[in-house]
């Protein structure tokens, strides 16, 4: 059945009462309605998921059932019963724990710490470890959690940090789990491996409530969806009921393109030409291991591989912000890397390398700066904004202004700070510093990591528009869908090193995902 805008009712006859129900909830802050009369039921024993654009008030919903924020007005039950939860230790006493998309660890403490801090029951630590190793080991057996308990956080990878996060929910009795954007840190080898946990979870009677953008997640693993839009519940579906494409058009309010459109390919002449480029860290460890490729005018070249494999060094070494070891690296016919030589980062933006950083709040902006201020960020010299002895902020101004309508950036505030806005906003905001300029080879790291799924087409449309003017890009992202949809040639990467190279047409996510293993290095590497 379903129910669209509405709250949906309670199961009829004797079953057991819904695991959560939150009806008529609102909140506000200041003159922003971020939840406005929400209306949600979660059956017990089911996967539940929470779907919306950034910014279309899921995190509020959820920040205030699990007690971070008290709702304006409206009522939740849980198991049937009217509750009051004003913070996450009442909210822990109901049954309810929550996984955050940034996880609340201790990096120095062990898992079992981290699992029993808050809760360790008593002025004996010895005897609570105890207690709490055996009560640990019970619940990885239970549920597929494996981790050792002795290992520190700082050590482990963000997959088995996660199941750090669900074991200390479990372990404090949670059967509600919350999960907030769970995929957005995960390689999809580890996104694969939540799901199992998800599904083993509900087989024994946990509920889990889901908030992502990404959709193939939602009717891969859960049995109900809701969609948020602009703060209102606007829809619940189903999941087998419905289909991507009407979640994509209930989110945005639109028809949106779920795949992207574009003719194929016509490359032309070489742009840059990377060989034998070996990169060694402080450790000795060889990050890039004699990579070799080239990628030339009006073609996307695909870089794949698991996070951690060398596509960051990548990057660094093509935008002249690392230094290699050995190794020559020629753009436009010039060499920029070679022995006795090093790439200059501010040099490069002059010669037409446009550089989107992966990670966009570390590398790619200031959070503090206004967006303006960040759009002429590594541009400053630029003398279209300077005049004899300052800079003309106006035409900076003005400047963003223009870039804020062509890649339609909301709230089109050249002034506010850049911690103002939404992931995808900010996105935008970066992308349009580098494409503005025209570069002849744009470096693009997850171009659309925590963006939402409006954002997500609008980013890609412009890619294959850079293409399709004649430039080259590179792309680099953990997402396969994005690779195989974007791509011409699709270059797999492991433990540093090329280990294969398909054409888009060709290639299969199996096939890749085998490659990104290191299983299967038998295609053809061109050079």
């Amino acid at each position: 059945m379903r129910h669209d805008g509405k709250h949906a009712a309670s199961p009829a006859g004797g079953g057991p009462p819904p695991a959560v129900e939150l009806v008529g909830l609102n909140k506000s802050f200041g003159p922003v309605r971020a939840n406005q009369d929400v209306c949600i039921t979660v059956q017990p024993g089911t996967v539940h998921g929470i779907v919306g654009e950034n910014g279309a008030g899921k995190s509020t919903m959820m920040a205030m059932l699990y007690g971070f924020y008290k709702a304006d007005s409206g009522s939740i039950r849980i198991n049937g019963e009217t509750v009051s939860i004003g913070s996450p230790s009442d909210a822990i006493e109901l049954g309810i724990g929550m996984v955050h998309q940034h996880f609340m660890l201790v990096e120095p403490f062990t898992v079992l710490e981290n699992v029993i801090l808050g809760v360790e029951g008593g002025g004996l630590i010895g005897t609570s470890l105890r207690r709490a190793r055996k009560e640990l080991k019970r619940l990885a057996d239970e549920y597929g959690l494996d981790v050792d308990p002795d290992a520190r956080i700082r050590d482990l990878p963000v997959g088995l940090q996660q199941r750090v996060e669900i074991l200390k929910a479990l372990y404090r009795g949670a059967q509600t789990l919350i999960l907030d954007e769970p995929t957005g840190v995960l390689t999809p080898q580890e996104a694969d491996h939540l799901f199992r946990i998800l599904d083993t979870l509900r087989a024994q009677g946990k509920t889990v409530i889901l908030i992502t953008h990404k959709l193939r997640e939602i009717m891969a693993i859960t049995d109900n969806v809701s969609v948020m839009r602009c703060g209102t519940m606007v829809a619940h579906r189903a999941t087998a009921e419905t289909s991507q494409e009407e979640l994509a058009e209930l989110m945005v309010g639109r028809t949106v393109l779920l795949r992207v459109d574009k003719q194929p390919a016509s490359p032309g002449e070489c742009v840059v030409s990377v060989n034998d480029v070996t990169l060694v860290d402080d450790t000795g460890r060889k990050r890039l291991d004699n990579v070799n490729f080239s990628i030339c005018k009006g073609e996307i070249l695909g870089i794949a591989g698991v996070s951690g494999n060398g596509q960051s060094e990548l990057l660094e070494v093509l935008s002249g912000i690392t230094p290699v070891k050995d190794g020559r690296i020629t753009f436009k016919g010039h060499d920029i890397v070679a022995p006795g030589l090093r790439a200059n980062p501010q040099e490069l933006r002059r010669q037409g390398v446009g550089h989107v950083a992966e990670d966009r709040h570390r590398m790619g902006m200031i959070m503090d700066f206004s967006a303006a201020e960040n759009t002429i960020l590594g541009y400053h010299c630029d003398p279209e904004i300077n005049g004899p002895l300052l800079m003309d902020l106006d035409r900076v101004d003005k400047r963003c202004a223009g870039y804020m309508e062509r890649f339609d950036v909301r709230p089109p505030l050249p002034h506010l700070a850049a911690s103002g806005f939404s992931g995808g906003n900010q996105q935008k905001i970066v992308l349009a510093r580098e494409m503005e300029h025209d570069p002849d080879l744009l470096l693009v790291g997850q171009p659309t990591r925590g963006v939402d799924i409006g954002a997500i087409e609008f980013i890609h449309k412009r890619l294959i528009a850079m293409r399709d003017a004649g430039k080259a890009v590179l792309l680099v992202s953990v997402e396969l869908d994005e690779i195989l949809s974007l791509a011409d040639r699709i270059l797999v990467m492991f433990d540093g090193r090329i280990v294969g190279e398909v054409s888009a047409e060709e290639a299969t996510e199996q096939q890749l995902g085998l490659m990104m293993a290191g299983i299967d290095a038998e295609p053809e590497v061109r050079a």
